[in-house]
């Protein structure tokens, strides 16, 4: 409902500036000017929706020639006079289907509009304006904004994990104010530049986590060459435009919205408790004569007999409470005339972390985040034709946390040993195993804490001006922006009084320890940090739209600047012109031509500047004549294709990389008696890149979009991307040619292609009963065509040309060794390659790897590419929404595929390896090879007590696959009868109970899939329960 609101205040808006257009509003008391209508019949009536809401703004008018009309309050009532009896009138509304009645001898009419299922997404929001949904050719995605309201997180981001065809995102960490997803429209095609695609917020680039999911009026995502060659070099990797909420014609409208939740961990890693861990450092050890621990020690942890003495301790239960809480509250007033238009959002997010806290310090070092964000967008009628637009936003946010490293404290919790010392002796002391240790819970605890303050403002000033004067259909519109972000940062440590290990208790029952290293009396006075940046952006646009019959064109032309200040010695600096000119006959045949000129100032003059053109055409096949026996079934049929070329002036590497650089801190000259006189030399740094320049991305897309029964919807879309011009630093330069460092070019180049499509069923079955499904599907693949690699290389393991991107690096494990493998000495027979990655000797029960150079040994040459990354090539989500009279219900699956990850890489994760006293073990420990278990299919190849660096070597035994499907969100709500609001005064009062993150389904088990680690040890992923009452008055 609120995009379609928003469409109908684009007309408003519309009508608002045409002095030949002006429809009056009428108030409660009746008070209109009628003069000019001819006095006739008068009649009145009521329009409303099929649940009898009322209808504002709905457009009546007579269908006579030089015929009047009115539009309806805010509570849907109209009046109006009419001609005579045989006077038919038209109702209108945005969203839904038109009315046409004769007026008879009824006077007052009560009418319920039917909702237009397509017509609710009429109008798409594009680069630099919005065209009509029918004739979109472009690959261009929109997301309905309250998809992006779903869960407990402040990030907008996160709500983008299948939510949108043809985007890949993915959440690494669940660290409050660390948590954004990384995204990628249609996956990766550089592997030096940058990769993220270009965000605009009202047209100007800003942070898209910056903004609060209730101040979007629209979001879009331009995919292909033809939605974004318009932003030229800065298009290559897609564009996302959202654009803010804007006032309403009516009356105030109010919305509060009110959330709370409480979130644990998705999953953490499990390891065995002390006891388990140490009966199984003592099954490791060979010699039987010298267990590490005790029968008596084992016993005594196993039943509690002195905790000091003997602990038990789940590090990770030390450092993490149970639950976190946030709280999240929307405020947003809108309404206006024809002169005036506002809207006021006003937005609260509170959240605490789960990293532990000492309650008895004077201070606190618990982890918590709040934001406060604001926006006021006004609209100003300053004549019939000319219209200024004032937005202004901004955030303030407080992030506190503890100093010590939160992905540091996990990995000191996976270090340190359940057996080792408690968290905090009884008597108040804080133990550590050495003078080098770290007591993970200390760490959280007593090191001090962090504060990071942050703020920005928004603001744009525009102004538009009908230009019908000169021509029907002629606009201008000027606009300027600027934005201020800063940032500062204290931190205030302090370091504990440590002790050694107690080692028993005297005769008093004190424990026997001593003072290992002495700490602060109190909190140091903190180190600070300020940062800030500024924006300045200006444009000026001048658009045409108008039709001729069957003829509808429609253009645009625009130059923009802007300038990007960090602090850096020279501003970031882009500079342009961009066009669009579109044509449809007849509403069946559509061309479209885009292209942008623009440049940036990281290139030499000259050459700075560059032109990318696009090229789309499509066919509504189901507007053509022949199909109209078709229309009840097929209701949409339209063939789409594009063509073009875009930049990314982001390309890596140094800043203005063409100038050649000296270093000045060479080797020093020593003269004098002594050599006691010496001067620096000056020497050569990089050579600079004569024809420097920025990637460029040939984009081809063809598209199908297919309709039926005006409830069922499925696009698809088959998408290739050649980039090429990549910025890289040259392999395989000869070292004869005198360059004491390579030098970069633009030399790289990669293939990315793919499908996408998505599927949407709507159906009202009844007044009562309503459902609907979605679902859409992502997969998307690289290929590095150049790396600049010896042929000799080229095609081999050690040859990325040919593979993906970020492909993984490692070892070929074949299988595990058996005894058929040895001869009665122990030694691998004949034939088998030495395995001389590790300095103990190789066993049963090791992994046995590949000879990949056929040398017969087993070293780092052996190493290569052994398929699979990180980046999921598969991505998708499915879900659906079922209505019963006031209740609700909401569901959603998010998932990926194709992604692997090389898990371990460590001494401490492999239990045993020499580690006795450091380390954790996973509980699935028995998952494992022994002598009286010599499976192959096993998790854990043979443990041992001596360092084993042949089985933590990185290789493809450790490659795991990382699919998971997860239940992203579960909604039910259930929204008051209006029987019941009416009477004080609301409008609609909705209460939900609402969960994130539920479930996740993945062949992995030991930790969430989707977090960035080897080892599961990082701040993990929340999954939440949230309770929320919803208020429009």
């Amino acid at each position: 409902m609120d995009l379609k609101k928003a469409l109908f205040v684009c007309l408003l808006l519309y009508y608002g500036t045409s002095a030949n257009s002006a429809l009056p509003v009428h108030s409660m008391a009746g008070k209109t000017n009628l003069s000019e209508q001819a006095k006739g019949i008068r009649i009145s009536g009521t329009i409303t929706d099929k649940d009898k809401n009322p209808l504002p703004g709905v457009n009546i008018r007579v269908m006579e020639e030089g015929g009047t009309g009115v539009i309806t309050d805010m509570d849907g009532h109209f009046y109006m006079d009419v001609p005579s009896k045989s006077s038919v009138i038209e109702i209108s509304y945005i969203g839904f289907k038109n009315q046409q009645i004769k007026v008879g001898s009824k006077i007052n009419f009560d009418v319920i509009l039917e909702e237009d299922i397509e017509a609710l997404d009429e109008v798409v929001v594009t680069g630099y304006g919005s065209q009509k949904k029918m004739s979109v050719i472009g690959s261009i995605e929109t997301l309905q904004p309250k998809k992006l309201q779903v869960g407990s997180s402040r990030s907008v981001t996160n709500n983008l994990a299948g939510q949108i065809a043809g985007v890949i995102a993915v959440q690494r960490s669940g660290e409050p104010g660390y948590d954004s997803s990384n995204f990628w429209i249609r996956g990766i095609a550089s592997f030096s530049g940058g990769q993220s695609p270009l965000v605009l917020v009202d047209g100007i680039e800003r942070d898209l986590n910056h903004i609060d999911p209730a101040e979007i009026e629209s979001f879009s995502v331009l995919k292909d060459a033809s939605a974004s060659a318009m932003y030229g070099v800065r298009g290559a990797n897609g564009v996302i435009v959202i654009n803010t909420k804007r006032g309403k014609i009516g009356a105030p409208s109010v919305n509060l919205r009110v959330e709370h939740s409480i979130a644990e961990p998705t999953k953490l890693p499990e390891f065995i408790g002390a006891v388990d861990h140490m009966a199984l450092l003592n099954e490791l050890t060979e010699d039987r004569t010298r267990l590490p621990f005790s029968q008596e020690q084992i016993d005594r942890t196993r039943y509690g007999y002195d905790r000091d003495l003997y602990p038990d301790v789940n590090w990770l239960e030390q450092i993490t409470k149970d639950y976190a809480y946030s709280t999240r509250a929307n405020l947003t007033v809108s309404g206006g005339s024809d002169f005036l238009r506002y809207s006021l959002v006003g937005s609260y997010f509170g959240e605490k972390g789960i990293m532990e806290t000492d309650k008895t310090l004077p201070y606190d070092t618990g982890m918590k985040l709040t934001r406060y964000n604001m926006r006021a967008n006004v609209d100003l009628d300053v004549t019939k034709t000319t219209v200024l637009r004032l937005n202004v936003g901004g955030f303030l946010q407080t992030h506190r946390k503890q100093a010590f490293s939160t992905d540091d404290a996990f990995d000191k919790a996976f270090i340190t040993s359940p057996f080792v010392h408690p968290a905090r002796y009884s008597d108040g002391t804080i133990p550590i195993m050495n003078i080098n240790g770290v007591n993970p819970w200390a760490a959280v605890t007593q090191s001090g804490y962090d504060v990071v303050t942050a703020s920005q403002i928004q603001s744009l000033f525009a102004v538009e001006q009908n230009l019908k004067m000169i021509t029907p259909g002629l606009k201008a519109k000027v606009s300027f922006s600027f934005d201020r972000w800063n940032q500062s940062s204290i931190t205030r440590g302090k370091n504990a009084t440590y002790y050694t290990i107690a080692t028993g208790r005297d005769i008093e029952g004190n424990l026997i320890h001593s003072v290992l290293k002495y700490g602060d009396d109190s909190l140091g006075h903190g180190n600070k940090g300020e940062y800030g940046n500024s924006r300045v952006y200006f444009e000026g646009t001048l658009t045409y739209a108008r039709t001729f019959g069957k003829h509808d064109v429609d253009a645009l032309f625009l130059y923009n600047q802007q300038s990007f200040d960090n602090g850096s010695v020279q501003p970031y600096r882009k500079q342009g012109i961009a066009g669009r000119l579109s044509y449809t006959f007849d509403s069946r045949y559509v061309t479209e031509f885009n292209f942008g000129y623009n440049g940036s100032e990281n290139f030499a003059k000259g050459k700075r500047f560059g032109f990318f053109p696009s090229l789309a055409v499509g066919w509504l096949i189901s507007e053509e004549p022949f199909m109209d026996k078709f229309r009840n079934t097929l209701s949409k049929l339209k063939l789409r294709g594009s063509i073009g070329k875009v930049g990314n002036d982001d390309i890596g590497g140094r800043r203005f990389a063409y100038m050649t650089t000296l270093k000045t801190d060479a080797d020093t000259y020593h003269w004098g008696d002594t050599g006691q006189i010496e001067r620096k030399g000056i020497s050569e740094g990089e050579v600079g890149v004569e024809n420097l320049t920025w990637e460029t991305a040939l984009k081809m897309n063809v598209g199908v979009e297919l309709g039926l029964w005006n409830e069922l919807e499925l696009q698809v879309d088959v998408f290739k991307e050649k980039r090429t011009n990549i910025f890289m630093q040259r392999k395989i330069i000869p070292s004869q040619t005198g360059f004491l460092t390579n030098p970069w070019a633009n030399f790289g180049e990669v293939t990315n292609r793919g499908v996408k499509f998505s599927l949407n069923y709507n159906k009202q079955i009844n007044k009562d009963w309503f459902i609907g499904f979605r679902s859409n599907f992502t997969y998307a693949i690289n290929r590095v065509d150049e790396y600049d690699e010896p042929e000799s290389v080229v095609g081999t393991y050690k040859g990325l040309t040919g593979r993906s991107l970020n492909t993984l690096w490692g070892l070929q494990a074949e299988r595990l060794f058996t005894a058929d493998d040895f001869d009665a000495d122990g030694n691998l027979k004949f034939g088998i390659p030495t395995q001389d990655v590790g300095a103990s000797r190789v066993r049963p029960g090791d992994i046995k790897y590949v000879d990949m150079n056929g040398d017969g040994f087993i070293t780092d040459a052996d190493e290569g590419y052994i398929g699979g990354t990180v980046d999921p090539r598969i991505v998708y989500g499915f879900g659906g929404n079922i209505n019963y009279k006031n209740w609700d219900l909401n569901f959603f699956f998010q998932g990926t595929g194709d992604t692997y990850r090389v898990i371990g890489n460590t001494t401490y994760f492999i239990p045993g390896s020499g580690q006795t006293l450091q380390g954790n073990v996973y509980s699935n420990y028995n998952d494992r090879w022994t002598e009286e278990n010599p499976s192959q299919n096993v998790f854990w190849p043979r443990l041992s007590e001596q360092p084993n660096r042949q089985n933590y070597r990185t290789s493809t035994w450790w490659k795991k696959n990382m699919r998971f499907m997860r239940l992203k969100t579960l909604e039910l709500g259930y929204t008051l009868p209006k029987s019941f609001t009416e009477k004080i005064h609301s409008k609609s009062i909705r209460f939900y109970v609402s969960g994130n993150n539920l479930f996740c389904f993945s062949p992995f088990k030991l930790w969430d899939p989707e977090l960035d680690t080897d080892t599961g040890l990082r701040y993990p992923a929340m999954r939440s329960v949230m309770f929320g009452v919803d208020l429009n008055f």
